[in-house]
């Protein structure tokens, strides 16, 4: 049996890619630009990143801080760090929201699978045909469920940040190919301009709330997985300098992949706010009618594929985590465990797009369809949720004070400044922030 003592990162930059790649994954490349397209584009870009600096970066720090002091998971490092019984509580909602979050998430990465063989097949079954398939949906979710095992089986170095140092670069060679491509197609350069040239008079209220939003989701903040990836780290690594190269690689992928598709949908003629189905419905068809379409297209869902894993790995990595540490099971044996509940749980959100009636038209928040309410609930709701709890737990309970002293070791003394601002942000401005963003999910104002 494997023995249970934890993994630690191997180096500096191996953290850094993994942290970078649960970070980046279809929020950056399937949310983000369909987002940004119903936001009015380039004045929506600069809120996105107004937003990453001043909420995502912050929580970041907090739970990096948290994870290396305590060395464990969520639940593991409120009960150390805390000698309430009500904080932990957080971090078995962290460890909760991993798993739900996965059961769903994993089903939709399961298409970007299922899109590379039908582009390559040019496939003429249409999307909502795919979706209603039981056979095809089950298939997807276990294979990319599978993938996430695999990578999670080897562990933290041997595993996680190996696959990372092979799978980011690959992703990010795959997206500057597909930008090059993408700027050459005719009236790209009307594209350009849209996602680009910013519109002022288009910055709204809500344009705010949906950039606050992207940027706390997109950086896997609230559910715990930087205070598990932060607790393989060295006291010897940056932990600020750490936080900010991966909210800095984390945003210039989205960045990069609206320079993708809003030149490819502009030169196809198409409207920007096509909505979620923008990355499966409509890039389909504009890549069919592109010099080397199936090349392209193929190359596309790969990129999708990647950034998709690296998400579900960290995903896996919070509850693997916790049976590691908290009840002693050996890794193998908690990978195993957690991802056949995850299949399990997840059998109704992938029949929940048409391969069932009664679980598509499943009503509940609001929501319509199983995996729609799955989302709400854990993604909209628990993230947010628990990164207000994060930031209220290390800005006054541990106090900035103490997670400074960790955050000083392995920084340089110049950092004394930027960890100042960091306390007034985490403090003051990220929790009135999450609350305003969490109220107009729940109450719309």
């Amino acid at each position: 049996m494997e023995p249970t003592t934890r993994g630690t990162w191997g180096s500096k930059l191996g953290f850094i890619l993994a942290a970078t790649g649960s970070a980046i994954g279809l929020g950056n490349i399937w949310r983000y630009p369909y987002v940004t397209g119903q936001n009015g584009g380039a004045a929506f870009v600069l809120m996105y990143l107004a937003c990453v600096l001043a909420i995502g970066i912050p929580v970041l720090i907090a739970e990096l801080s948290m994870g290396r002091h305590t060395t464990l998971n969520p639940v593991g490092a409120f009960k150390k760090l805390s000698r309430s019984r009500s904080w932990p509580v957080v971090g078995y909602l962290g460890v909760a929201t991993g798993v739900f979050i996965l059961s769903f998430y994993a089903v939709i990465a399961g298409w970007t699978i299922a899109f590379i063989f039908r582009t390559l097949l040019h496939s003429t079954t249409s999307f909502s045909d795919f979706l209603a398939d039981p056979y095809s949906q089950l298939f997807y979710f276990a294979v990319f469920l599978g993938l996430t095992l695999f990578v999670v089986l080897g562990g933290v170095e041997k595993g996680i940040e190996r696959w990372s140092k092979i799978l980011m670069p690959m992703l990010l060679v795959i997206l500057l190919g597909l930008i090059a491509f993408a700027l050459t197609l005719p009236g790209a350069s009307v594209g350009v301009q849209f996602y680009l040239n910013p519109d002022f008079s288009k910055i709204t209220g809500s344009t705010i709330l949906a950039a606050l939003g992207q940027a706390f989701f997109s950086l896997s903040l609230g559910m715990g997985t930087m205070i598990t990836y932060g607790s393989y780290l060295s006291k010897k690594d940056n932990v600020v300098t750490s936080a900010v190269a991966v909210g800095f690689s984390d945003t210039l992928i989205a960045v990069l992949a609206g320079l993708v598709i809003f030149p490819a949908l502009f030169s196809a003629g198409l409207e920007p706010s096509q909505g979620p189905g923008l990355v499966f419905n409509v890039l389909p068809t504009i890549f069919e009618q592109m010099p080397a379409g199936t090349f392209v297209g193929v190359l596309f869902f790969v990129l999708l594929a990647i950034a998709a894993l690296t998400s579900t790995v960290s995903l896996l990595e919070v509850p693997v985590a916790f049976l590691v540490d908290q009840k002693g099971w050996s890794r193998a044996k908690a990978v195993w465990i957690i991802s056949a509940l995850v299949f399990v749980v997840g059998i109704p959100s992938a029949l929940s797009l048409g391969a069932s009636a009664g679980l598509t038209s499943f009503e509940i928040f609001g929501q319509t369809g199983f995996l729609n309410m799955m989302n709400f609930l854990f993604g909209d709701v628990s993230l947010p949720l628990g990164g207000f709890f994060f930031s209220i737990f290390v800005g006054w309970v541990w106090t900035t004070r103490k997670a400074s002293e960790e955050l000083s070791l392995g920084a340089e003394s110049s950092s004394k400044f930027l960890l100042a601002i960091w306390g007034v942000l985490l403090r003051f401005v990220c929790p009135v922030v999450i609350l305003v963003v969490l109220g107009q999910k729940l109450f719309g104002f």
